[in-house]
């Protein structure tokens, strides 16, 4: 399972921790503005924003967890399983495979209007890429320049499209319900509790962070969701590049996975495979993996 997030102290960052329990070959992958990208039900598109993010490439097509393109909006995608339903082709709307939204969405909008937009008539269909890569069932952060975020899901019900004031997602369950969980942990803070339990009792505050004391710190996703809201929303802010990007690793580590935590099957668990920082605005690829913490960069420019 995943956590991500958007941080914008001048610059705007967005990415993510990605946690499985097995790796695909993911690497960092740049689409070139004229790379052909072949729809499933849609024109030939032929030139487009050129894309930088992390993928998997099958058949020479950039299956991407997580990208950027050059006008600064970005799309990532998390786990689902459960609420997540695609649909048969509909020819009354514009049929978008899952696999091709994030290239479909990071080669023609700039903005998240624009990726409103486009999805106003959109069906997320259940096509698979090859029979042995079926649909994975996903809900997506989309993120711009603006420091503004949205989540798209398409459940039973249809597509839905959610404005994210917290600028954080992980897996579980749908983002209302994400969002109402918050309101269980409302009082937690970075500063000291006031004693309001017994005000005329002079208690002994035994310890620094006591207003932290009932924060989440599990590896389910309700609790990511939690303490990576809480950390970025306290997160300091700063007009340099290198303090930003350091800020953004802290408050993602905050909720990293490290091995043999988070067992998903006898004798297989899960981990923070690898975590990323896009800079939206400079077009900027910053990486550390589970064996190297150094921050890497790839800069989509050169």
């Amino acid at each position: 399972m995943c956590t991500l997030i958007n941080y914008s102290p001048k610059d705007h960052y967005f990415g993510r921790n990605l946690d499985y329990e097995v790796s695909y070959g993911q690497k960092v992958v740049i689409t070139p503005r004229n790379y052909q990208f072949n729809y499933r039900n849609l024109p030939v598109e032929k030139s487009h924003y050129a894309i930088i993010g992390v993928s998997v490439v099958a058949e020479n097509y950039p299956l991407y967890c997580d990208a950027i393109n050059e006008k600064g909006l970005g799309v990532a995608g998390l786990n689902f399983v459960g609420p997540c339903k695609y649909f048969p082709i509909d020819d009354s709307k514009n049929n978008i495979a899952s696999f091709e939204l994030i290239p479909y969405l990071l080669g023609k909008c700039q903005t998240i209007a624009d990726v409103k937009k486009a999805l106003a008539n959109a069906n997320i269909s259940n096509e698979s890429f090859n029979p042995n890569l079926p649909a994975s069932e996903l809900h997506r952060l989309v993120a711009d320049q603006s420091g503004k975020s949205i989540v798209l899901e398409s459940t039973a019900s249809g597509m839905h499209i959610y404005d994210d004031s917290v600028n954080v997602l992980t897996n579980f369950s749908v983002f209302p319900a994400q969002i109402e969980k918050l309101a269980d942990f409302a009082a937690v803070s970075p500063a000291q509790p006031k004693n309001t339990i017994v005000p005329n009792v002079d208690l002994n505050m035994y310890s620094r962070g006591l207003g932290t004391r009932h924060l989440l710190g599990g590896m389910d996703s309700s609790s990511r969701f939690v303490k990576v809201a809480f950390t970025l929303a306290h997160a300091p802010k700063s007009d340099g590049e290198t303090e930003s990007v350091t800020n953004f690793f802290h408050i993602l580590h905050s909720v990293e996975q490290a091995k043999r935590l988070d067992e998903i099957e006898p004798g297989k668990f899960e981990y923070t495979m690898y975590s990323d920082c896009m800079n939206l605005d400079k077009g900027i690829l910053y990486f550390t993996t589970y064996d190297n913490n150094q921050i890497d960069a790839v800069d989509m420019n050169n």
